[in-house]
């Protein structure tokens, strides 16, 4: 059996930066063992996995560790792949999800734009746990507000240099799994900045991480006061994102590009 493979680095204009994804190519599901160990061979921080359906594909997201239920960088490559390589005359496509229902991408030159759900956080107290997990990096005095939401952490800090300097305990933020952490900041040179961290999935720290956007966007368009804002992942490789939030929906646009295509032997 061969499935069609393609990697592709996501929020990004140039190779080797922005956040890699493999993109596969089933004609019918595999057992979730077989997904999981397709992942793993992969061994970027998502695989997608997509299937004909009769509105557009069915999409999957695994990490090497386990499934996901929202994946943005994963979402960009499978409809890079799509308008560039397998059906270039769309320009619109519609991935149905197992956990966030259709999900839209429309092409706009050398932007795609994704429809995600808005998702909402809510302010609250640190526990202890988060205070120990970023306490090598932050004191409590440091942190601004911190929200929860969608099982996720964002711990709002004052500069952009707090976010590129901070270091956690990588250790105690898998202890908080399922909940994962995202430090943010306003950017120097853009709306806001920040870094993804989620050890339990497999993810020390994300490079350029689209669902986390999805809970950042109605953060900061409430904070700045404006519905369209430009964001940055502070990770090694770096990433850029153009977020909007419209009604229930964020719209993520970014770019991507190929680098590699080829097929898996089973």
């Amino acid at each position: 059996m061969h499935i069609p493979v393609f990697h592709v680095d996501a929020f990004t204009d140039r190779v080797f930066r922005g956040n890699p994804a493999a993109v596969c190519f089933l004609d019918f599901w595999l057992d979730d063992a077989l997904l999981g160990k397709v992942a793993r061979e992969n061994n970027l921080p998502a695989t997608a996995f997509l299937v004909p359906s009769v509105t557009g594909y069915a999409l999957r997201w695994f990490s090497p560790v386990c499934e996901l239920k929202l994946c943005g960088h994963a979402t960009l490559a499978a409809a890079f792949v799509l308008f560039h390589f397998v059906s270039p005359q769309l320009d619109e496509v519609v991935f149905s999800t197992r956990f966030r229902g259709d999900l839209r991408v429309q092409k706009g030159g050398d932007l795609l734009a994704m429809q995600f759900p808005a998702l909402a956080a809510t302010s609250c107290a640190p526990t202890p746990e988060l205070l120990f997990a970023v306490a090598p990096s932050l004191r409590p005095g440091d942190i601004l507000q911190t929200f929860a939401g969608n099982q996720t952490y964002v711990v709002l800090l004052a500069t952009q240099a707090q976010v590129q300097s901070f270091q956690p305990d990588i250790t105690s933020l898998e202890t908080l799994h399922p909940e994962v952490v995202v430090v943010t900041a306003p950017g120097n040179e853009v709306d806001f900045v920040s870094r993804y961290f989620a050890p339990g999935y497999g993810l020390p720290e994300d490079w350029v991480t689209g669902s986390s956007h999805c809970l950042l966007t109605p953060i900061w368009a409430e904070r700045l006061g404006k519905s369209s804002l430009q964001a940055r992942q502070l990770s090694a490789r770096g990433g850029e994102l153009r977020c909007e939030l419209r009604g229930d929906r964020v719209i993520l646009q970014g770019k991507a590009v190929a680098t590699l295509k080829g097929s898996l032997t089973l």
